[in-house]
C-alpha cells in the first residue's frame, strides 16, 4: 500500500440510513484488570490525583498501569481549550491550581518505585504564568523523593512565551514533549487555540535552549489527512530538531467528537514509522495502540 493513499474504511450502517466506520480487530483491547492495575487505581484516587491514562480514555491504560507505569495529569482536570479530539474537560474558568498537588505527586511516584515518569496537564491559558511554574515544582518534588528517575514532560504549547518555557527546562527533564497532533491542513479544525508552526517553533526553541533535553512530539492518524500530509508533518518536525516521535491511530471519545475519518492499518503505522527513521528520529514508536506516553521510558 502506498504511504500517500487514504485507506477505504469498514462501513456499517448507521441511524438514518447514514455510514459510520466499524473498529477493526487490531483497535480492540481487553478491559484493564489485575491487582496491580487495581492497587495503582487505589493509590492515584487516594492521594486525589489525576492521570491521563483514565481522564483521556486511554486504550493502553491496562497494559501500561499493569506494568507499574503512569501519565500524571496536572494542574486540575480541566482545560480551556476545547480541541476536538480530547475527552478532557473544558472550561475558560478551571479554578485554582492545588498547591499540595506536587507533594503528592511525588509521594505516589516514589510509592509505585517508577523508574520514569511523564508529567503532562490541560492547557491553562487562564493563569498568568500558563502553569510553568506549577510543572517546574512538580519536577522538583519528584526529584528529592526520587533523585534516580528520569522524567518527561508532556507540555502546551504556553501560546510560544518563551521565558515560560525556559521555566520547564530549567527545571531539566529528560525529555520536553509538546505534541503536534495533526498534519498543518486540519491544525485550525482541530486544535482548539494551536497553530501548526508555533507548535514546530516551541519544540526548536526547547531543543536550542537545551540541547541535551530530548525533543519529542506526536501525531494522530485518522483525523481526515493523508500519509502523504503525515510525511511532510514527520519533515517539519525533524527541521525543527526534535529527537522522537509517535504515531497512534485517533480514537473518537464520542460523538461530539471529531469523527473517524478512516482507520489506518498497521501496514501503513509500520511504513510511516519506517520512513521516520529515515529522517534520523532518535526514537520511534508508530502503530495504531500507540499513544504520546507509550513505551516513554528512556533506554
Amino acid at each position: 500500500m502506498d504511504c500517500g493513499t487514504v485507506v477505504s474504511p469498514p462501513l456499517k450502517k448507521g441511524g438514518q440510513g447514514g455510514f459510520v466506520l466499524t473498529r477493526p480487530p487490531w483497535l480492540r483491547v481487553r478491559a484493564p484488570t489485575g491487582e496491580n492495575y487495581q492497587h495503582l487505581r487505589t493509590l492515584i484516587k487516594n492521594k486525589r490525583l489525576h492521570t491521563v491514562c483514565s481522564s483521556a480514555s486511554c486504550p493502553n491504560i491496562g497494559e501500561c498501569w499493569e506494568m507499574g507505569t503512569a501519565t500524571f495529569m496536572i494542574l486540575g482536570r480541566t482545560c480551556t481549550r476545547a480541541c476536538r479530539f480530547c475527552d478532557v474537560d473544558s472550561s475558560s474558568r478551571p479554578g485554582p491550581v492545588d498547591l499540595e498537588e506536587p507533594k503528592r505527586l511525588a509521594e505516589t511516584i516514589q510509592l509505585m518505585q517508577l523508574k520514569h515518569a511523564v508529567i503532562t496537564s490541560v492547557t491553562r491559558d487562564d493563569l498568568a504564568d500558563g502553569g510553568s511554574n506549577h510543572f517546574a515544582r512538580c519536577i522538583e518534588a519528584i526529584r528529592e523523593l526520587s533523585p534516580d528517575m528520569t522524567l518527561e514532560v508532556l507540555t502546551p504549547d504556553f501560546k510560544g512565551n518563551e521565558s515560560q518555557i525556559d521555566v520547564v527546562l530549567r527545571a531539566n527533564p529528560e525529555v520536553f514533549n509538546h505534541n503536534l497532533e495533526t498534519v498543518e491542513a486540519l491544525t485550525p479544525k482541530i486544535r482548539s487555540g494551536a497553530k501548526y508552526k508555533r507548535s514546530l517553533e516551541v519544540l526548536a526553541y526547547a531543543k536550542s535552549k537545551a540541547a541535551h533535553i530530548k525533543t519529542k512530539s506526536g501525531l494522530m492518524l485518522g483525523l481526515g489527512e493523508t500519509n502523504s500530509q503525515v510525511k511532510k508533518a514527520l519533515e517539519d518536525l525533524r527541521e525543527h530538531q526534535v529527537d522522537m516521535i509517535t504515531l497512534g491511530q485517533y480514537l473518537r471519545p464520542s460523538s461530539f467528537h471529531h469523527p473517524v475519518m478512516r482507520y489506518a492499518t498497521p501496514e501503513e503505522f509500520s511504513k510511516l514509522g519506517a520512513y521516520a527513521k529515515s529522517l534520523g528520529f532518535w526514537r520511534v514508536e508508530s502503530g495504531p495502540l500507540v499513544r504520546s506516553s507509550y513505551h516513554a521510558r528512556l533506554e
